[in-house]
């Protein structure tokens, strides 16, 4: 190689680095990789295949010529080339048996010689594979290999750099819809505790993620008592917390033309039932508060236990769920609601699972056993201090271990 020619070359390659640190998105950035490629090494074509190393897999974004390629990382000269981790220089592609004509088949392009490399990232590890196709005066030759070599360390740290600001730009965008997304899902939560005579109501939430699958409500209903609400969506996520978002809606609208939960929760059923995806399902409890009775009808589909702390006996009772989750089976025709009474310092406690099925670092669950204790212990607190007090003691015993599920809560207390 003369000097004129290594001056050439080094000029190439400082205004291929100062086109590749200009750019500041991935498609064109590959572009203006792969127009290098031609100019550096005058070659006809030439193609960037990233590394997708989570599918173990090449593909190209764009291609002269070739677009969507997308194979086995393992096979062909490419795979080679990254495998390897070395340039591969085939004089005569069709001689050759690793070559695959069928992109030449599918596209009318005649393929006589090529050269494929490695692209390393700043980190040592590579990113993908050069090549470059039908170089115009012969066959590639060592200073070919050797001006590819230093265009792939130029493209893969570039290329690398690209990726990882794209990446940290998707995972901040991702980041603003969850606060987004959070910000109205606390939004339908109730903005305070309903004030009826004679009785103290909590609630309380708090999502294991940004948007939890747990709602609770207060609900207005016809006969101007208050019913409550308590669902639990399978999973936790953006997703479970639409289908709770949905959920609050579908009893808010049924609860302004039944007052027997019963039937609130049938109709809430049926159109969950079109709703969900195989698999998920909705486990809830409405009740309604009768303050002159002194009694909550309700139904509790898949929700269970419901703890109904009895004042004179000193323990809580657990009733079981009544009927099915919504959103697995079309007709809860034969459920009915169900009753129960509260005396003068009666509690009835609603928990999703994600409060006694917290565990410390030796794996035992909280347990029921522990929550009926601590709700007997506390029993003369007012109802939203003795939520924060369940939870305060469900964390300390978790010992540091990280909340993994929604927790919510509502308490109904007769004073």
């Amino acid at each position: 190689m003369t000097d004129d020619r290594q001056l050439s070359d080094l000029n190439a390659l400082l205004d291929v680095s100062r086109e590749l640190g200009a750019t500041t998105e991935l498609v064109p950035l590959l572009e203006k990789v792969e127009h290098a490629i031609r100019q550096v090494l005058e070659c006809d074509r030439a193609t960037v295949f990233l590394f997708d190393r989570a599918a173990d897999e090449l593909y190209s974004v764009v291609a002269t010529g070739e677009k969507g390629i997308r194979f086995s990382a393992r096979l062909g000269i490419a795979g080679e080339a990254l495998q390897g981790q070395t340039v591969v220089n085939v004089p005569d592609a069709y001689a050759d048996a690793r070559f695959n004509r069928a992109i030449d088949k599918a596209t009318g392009y005649r393929t006589r010689n090529l050269l494929t490399f490695p692209m390393p990232g700043y980190d040592g590890r590579v990113v993908g594979v050069l090549q470059a196709l039908n170089k115009q005066d012969g066959p590639f030759d060592a200073c070919d290999e050797a001006r590819a070599s230093d265009l792939a360390m130029l493209a893969g740290v570039a290329i690398q750099r690209q990726m990882l600001l794209d990446e940290y730009a998707e995972k901040q965008q991702l980041e603003r819809d969850l606060s987004l997304a959070r910000d109205i899902q606390q939004r339908l939560l109730p903005r305070g505790n309903p004030s009826v005579r004679g009785y103290d109501i909590a609630g309380y939430n708090k999502p294991a993620d940004a948007t939890g699958g747990d709602c609770y409500d207060y609900v207005s209903v016809q006969t101007h008592s208050t019913g409550f609400l308590l669902a639990d969506v399978t999973g936790h996520g953006v997703g479970p917390a639409l289908i709770a978002a949905e959920c609050r809606a579908l009893v808010r609208a049924f609860s302004l033309k039944s007052s027997d939960p019963a039937e609130v929760l049938r109709e809430t059923n049926r159109v969950l039932c079109d709703d969900l995806d195989s698999g998920r399902f909705v486990t809830a409890f409405f009740g309604i508060l009768d303050p002159d009775a002194h009694i909550v009808r309700f139904l509790s589909a898949g929700h269970g236990p419901i703890l109904h702390y009895r004042r004179l006996r000193g323990r809580c009772d657990e009733l079981p769920a009544t009927t099915y989750p919504l959103g697995i089976v079309p007709e809860l025709d034969s459920c009915e609601s169900q009753v129960v009474p509260l005396a003068r310092g009666d509690m009835l406690v609603l928990t999703t699972d994600g409060l006694f099925e917290w565990h410390d670092p030796d794996g035992d669950q909280y347990g029921l056993e522990r929550l009926n204790a601590s709700i007997h212990d506390c029993r003369d607190m007012p109802a939203d201090a003795l939520i924060h007090e369940l939870h305060r003691r469900v964390v300390a015993f978790g010992r540091g271990t990280p909340q993994a599920d929604d927790i919510t809560a509502i308490i109904v207390k007769r004073v």
